[in-house]
């Protein structure tokens, strides 16, 4: 995991253990990170695939994985914040269980990284707009996949 980058945060998640199957939390309203409800979604990510770079003007993302593994890729560019010109990385799974919390103008990245097909949850302060995020090509930052 690199240098933590100013609003990241990153918070462990309970996972209850029963006999029929395990209980994974995800997100409560009084969580940190919790900034409003627009929407849920999953998203899959074949094994070594990359989906980068996007970043969201207003939607705070809460992101955890309960299947597989994915790698988190976030840039930080904004000219007025502690942490401009740094990348952070961090790996989750079910073995390393955590809400990533990714604050509006904040890149990203994410590779799958477990052997098959890897679930990410997003639950997002605002519903899908397409107008309000920005893409770049996987190149457009200098970061080594």
């Amino acid at each position: 995991m690199g240098n933590m980058i100013a609003g990241i945060k990153v918070t462990p998640l309970k996972i209850i253990p029963l006999a029929a199957g395990n209980i994974l939390h995800a997100m409560k309203k009084e969580d940190p990170g919790f900034d409003g409800f627009g929407e849920a979604y999953f998203s899959l990510v074949k094994s070594g695939e990359i989906k980068a770079w996007k970043r969201h003007h207003q939607m705070t993302l809460n992101l955890v994985v309960p299947v597989g593994a994915i790698k988190f890729v976030l840039y930080d560019d904004r000219p007025d914040s502690p942490s401009t010109r740094s990348f952070f990385s961090i790996h989750l799974s079910r073995s390393n269980y955590h809400r990533l919390t990714v604050p509006p103008m904040i890149w990203m990245g994410f590779q799958g990284v477990g052997p098959e097909e890897n679930l990410l949850l997003n639950i997002a302060n605002l519903p899908h707009d397409p107008v309000e995020a920005d893409r770049q090509d996987i190149h457009f930052f200098p970061y080594a996949w």
